[in-house]
């Protein structure tokens, strides 16, 4: 297949799209560079070390002996170059992940909560316009995230993005019908990923866009088969209080010997994936396309459901390391439960990775490879839901 990644500079992006050349597809990246901008504005890199688009695309091709071409545009600005960049790549599918993917940094000031507003919508749309206009049978994968169901199963499993209903008529009639599965976003990042939903229903009932929406857990690890093959190749590590998620940012704590910060009582339950079955999922996905006339197809790309404080126990056990229970900066419910149907991915062959004593090892090991690239004063989250006087009694969320 002729695959183009949108978003392939970064933490899920980058691993996938090797993925997907190794496995023997030919692939272009596209980007912008926004997350190495956000490194700068932040002052923040991440914990591994990545080097230059070129010197990245190098290394691949000694490695694999596979070509990986790579063209810088701007997803959510530059439409005409887009539509270009299609009728000249010709692809039977895109993989988009050009979105800015932090909640702490989506909630972080106004300027931030627009640029992710004004990227992540406008990113979507455009992609899905210029599909039409390109007159190209295109499959389009988004990854989203299970953050759109809002947190708590309200007393059912969360089903693969439909729910099915029943309404009393007028004449008291019992009518049934399957609709969306009502979202409840919890940050402005979100709430832009609830907005691709829609976006997608439409493009796909008006104009027949085979659409593969990919709500996905928490991911966890950094490295991949691909990106282990040479030191120039190794993914992103972000352990900082905006990007860096859970799981990650305790394994990195805990190699530093810092206490794991919990923020709240940790009784938030999360859905969890790591960074190989990521790769491993939208391979999955491209092989089953919906059919044309087919509905949005939508999967819980996810594995295992924890509450972060037992993660911080098992982390802390392991490590032998304390535990630190913050103040929350988040708006949301100290303790939920959560469960989750992620049929669809098994039954595709998905063998699941789980949190194995040796990955956790592994990914413990980078972290001290390149401690001395840690900067302490990034670890605390500083984004806040509301005004600190507003929040107490309220506990935020993990990214």
């Amino acid at each position: 297949m002729n695959i183009i990644v949108f978003g392939g500079d970064g933490f899920c992006g980058w691993p996938t799209a090797l993925h997907l050349s190794n496995v023997g597809h030919d692939v272009v990246i596209v980007d912008n560079f926004s997350r190495r901008n956000i490194d700068n504005e932040l002052g923040c890199e991440s914990l591994t070390p990545i080097q230059p688009m070129r010197t990245r695309l190098s290394a691949w091709k000694e490695c694999s002996r596979r070509n990986i071409d790579f063209i810088k545009l701007d997803l959510a600005v530059d439409y005409y170059q887009l539509i270009g960049v299609l009728c000249d790549v010709r692809p039977d599918a895109v993989i988009h992940f050009a979105e800015q993917r932090s909640a702490p940094y989506s909630m972080k000031s106004s300027c931030q909560k627009r640029y992710t507003v004004n990227n992540n919508v406008n990113a979507t749309n455009n992609l899905l316009s210029a599909v039409v206009e390109s007159g190209l049978d295109i499959h389009v994968v988004h990854l989203g995230t299970m953050g759109v169901y809002g947190y708590g199963s309200a007393g059912i499993k969360i089903p693969e993005g439909y729910l099915k209903i029943k309404i009393d008529s007028e004449s008291g009639e019992q009518l049934e019908n399957e609709i969306l599965y009502p979202v409840k976003p919890g940050s402005i990042y979100h709430m832009t990923k609830t907005q691709d939903q829609l976006m997608f229903s439409f493009y796909n009932t008006n104009d027949g866009i085979r659409v593969t929406d990919l709500h996905q857990g928490i991911v966890w690890g950094t490295q991949t088969n691909e990106t282990t093959m040479d030191e120039r190749l190794i993914n992103r590590f972000d352990y900082d209080g905006d990007y860096g998620t859970v799981l990650n940012r305790f394994l990195m704590q805990a190699a530093m010997k810092y206490p794991l910060t919990v923020h709240g009582t940790g009784g938030q339950a999360r859905a969890f994936i790591h960074i190989q079955d990521t790769v491993k999922c939208i391979e999955l996905a491209l092989r089953s396309p919906p059919a044309h006339n087919d509905r949005v197809k939508i999967y819980n790309q996810m594995t295992e459901v924890y509450k972060v404080r037992d993660l911080a126990k098992l982390i802390s056990e392991k490590f032998d390391v304390p535990v630190d229970y913050i103040t929350n900066p988040r708006k949301e419910a100290a303790e939920n439960e959560l469960s989750v149907d992620n049929r669809l991915f098994l039954s595709e062959g998905l063998s699941p990775i789980t949190l194995e004593h040796g990955l956790l090892q592994e990914v413990a090991g980078i972290a001290r490879r390149y401690m001395d690239r840690c900067d302490i004063s990034r670890i605390p989250c500083t984004s806040l839901w509301v005004n600190r006087e507003q929040n107490e009694g309220l506990e935020p969320s993990v990214s």
